[in-house]
């Protein structure tokens, strides 16, 4: 079979029959890569000085993987003035099989291939080679090129006056992702007013230890004897580390040998020791606004050296709509948003290469000297990826929402929707619900904290919404999401819209007060309201002198509380005697 198509090819059997043998005789496509790849033996020891060229053929064209770049050909003459006009030429080169680890074939590769029509990539300039993120190669070098977190990066803030005085101090970074932690911890050196007096070291509590942190210390303490240069030591997701693993850093920035900053996403409150912040200042980073993204998306766009360019290889226009979108629903993550633009980027290149596909055909070899003119505005709008909304959509796939079910944002937005219900505001409360359903929360955590506030809140003024909110509970236990969300979004609004009365709150608050203050010295339990099952207790005096009130509906004298307590008002509602205000 393997035979049969190389001579299908045009190639004599001799050569097919040695390209086989050299690549194991199982792999058409290795044999025809051998063969363009290994020019043929002349056995003659006076060679023809002209020899003809090999019979290569245009339908050899769909057996093998292609590239299409975008090059003069090798025996073309000098352009003419004539020809000034003309689409630089397009030369199809085969593109080395991506299974194969080593330069020549090998018989252990013996995979056979499916022959198809496989689609070329267009070449069109330097493309990135290391796949380095956009959002990497786009962080801002000094202070000065960060977009956003004015409150932190005034002229008369900390930040700028510490840059000023080449006083740069210990600081956590504490803000969402995308806010610009790390980016301004990395310019803050670069800005400094004498860059030689510090070196940056960064490291990441999540892959890092305890031993990795003393090297580093270690090696600042050398550089600072060596050179009297100061070491500023980056630890990235800080809140990470232990507490003994924080204490590691205590002793070290007590003494100068470092100047440790720290990002972190979670509050500093909760999650680094206390030593460790009376040491550091804690700066709080903000989601950037939507015109901050999208003066980054710009800068992204126009910068030809690290930009989009250099992504895919050609000129890329983003129209204003794509750009409105993105920056609208990245949730203030300038990451996502320049990640998604590199996505929607490389889809619009793709799509470049395949209506240069439909209009050229594969096997297809344009020259400089082709006949066919076309204008510039022509060539230039063939190799630009224009970027729509459609593909930011589809980069994107939905809109990034900043939501985590442990972290501060799940506290903020579950207060977020108990005050609104409390502020009887229906529509804010089911916004919050929406949020936080969008965002992944489990709805049945949602749902206790409803039967929480039915109590809490509503209490005795509506006793029903109790109800109300059990059953909440009970019919998202059984639906579970995405159906259960319409239940929330009723029982939310109902206890937004529901009479409202902290009497019962308050009244348990008061008493659990008295009670741990030992207010009535926690005295027993008066012997009239003692049970008495046995006839030791009755001669003990229990439940003696006791009153039963269905017997004696109008007697109002006897007391329930200890002596000590008696006339002790914990709630504070109308007596069932008098009306409801």
């Amino acid at each position: 079979m393997e035979m049969e198509q190389l001579l299908s090819m045009g190639f004599s059997s001799e050569l097919a029959a040695q390209a086989l043998a050299a690549t194991g005789g199982k792999s058409t496509l290795k044999a025809t890569e051998w063969i363009l790849s290994h020019k043929p033996s002349n056995p003659n020891p006076n060679p023809n000085p002209n020899p003809s060229p090999p019979p290569f053929q245009p339908k050899l064209d769909r057996f093998f993987h292609l590239h299409t770049k975008l090059s003069p050909s090798p025996s073309s003459p000098e352009p003419t003035a004539t020809a000034t006009a003309t689409a630089p030429s397009i030369r199809i080169v085969p593109q080395n099989d991506p299974d194969d680890d080593s330069a020549t074939p090998s018989p252990l590769h013996n995979k056979r291939q499916k022959l198809q029509h496989p689609k070329p990539i267009i070449q069109l300039g330097k493309t990135d080679q290391t796949h380095e993120p956009l959002s990497e190669r786009m962080r801002p070098r000094t202070v000065f090129e960060v977009v956003g977190q004015d409150h932190i990066l005034g002229n008369n803030s900390l930040l700028r006056s510490a840059i000023d005085r080449n006083r740069i101090p210990s600081i956590i970074f504490w803000g969402p992702p995308g806010s610009g932690k790390t980016s301004i911890a990395k310019s803050i050196v670069n800005s400094a007013q004498d860059r030689s007096l510090y070196r940056f070291v960064s490291l990441s509590a999540v892959t890092s230890g305890v031993k990795d942190v003393r090297d580093a210390v270690e090696e600042a303490r050398k550089m600072r004897v060596k050179n009297n240069k100061r070491t500023v030591l980056f630890v990235d997701e800080v809140h990470r580390f232990n507490k003994s693993q924080q204490d590691s850093f205590l002793p070290v920035i007590e003494d100068g040998s470092i100047v440790f900053m720290g990002a972190t996403t979670e509050n500093p409150s909760f999650h680094l020791i206390t030593p460790l912040l009376s040491r550091c200042r804690v700066l709080t980073l903000n989601p950037l606004k939507p015109h901050h993204v999208e003066t980054l998306l710009k800068r992204a766009v126009d910068d030809q050296e690290k930009g989009l360019s250099r992504s895919v290889g050609m000129k890329v226009d983003v129209k204003d709509d794509a750009l409105e979108f993105l920056s609208m629903n990245c949730d203030g993550d300038a990451r996502v948003a320049l990640n998604a633009l590199e996505i929607s980027t490389t889809t619009a290149a793709a799509r470049v290469a395949d209506n240069q596909l439909k209009q050229k055909g594969v096997g297809l070899e344009l020259d400089r000297d082709c006949d066919s003119a076309r204008s510039e505005e022509n060539e230039i709008s063939l190799f630009t990826a224009v970027v729509t909304v459609d593909d930011v959509k589809e980069a994107l796939q939905c809109k990034h929402l900043a939501y985590d079910k442990a972290g501060d944002e799940h506290y903020n937005l579950i207060s977020a929707l108990h005050k609104s219900m409390r502020g009887s505001d229906a529509d804010a409360a089911i916004y919050w619900l929406a949020r936080m359903l969008e965002g992944g929360e489990e709805p049945l955590y949602i749902a206790r904290r409803l039967i929480r506030f039915a109590s809490e809140d509503v209490g005795l003024a509506d006793p029903l919404a109790l109800n109300q909110a059990v059953s909440c509970y009970q019919a998202c236990h059984f639906l579970g999401m995405p159906e259960c969300n319409v239940i929330l979004a009723q029982c939310v609004a109902y206890l937004a819209l529901a009479p409202k009365s902290i009497a019962v709150y308050r009244a348990i608050g008061a008493a659990q007060k008295v009670v741990r203050e030992s207010v009535g010295q926690n005295e027993g339990v008066p012997l009239h309201l003692r049970n008495a099952p046995t006839k030791l207790m009755k001669e003990l005096g229990y439940g003696k002198d006791y009153i039963y009130p269905p017997d004696n509906p109008s007697s109002s004298t006897q007391s329930y509380l200890p002596p000590s307590l008696v006339g002790y008002k914990f709630l504070d509602w109308p007596s069932r005697n008098s009306s409801h205000p």
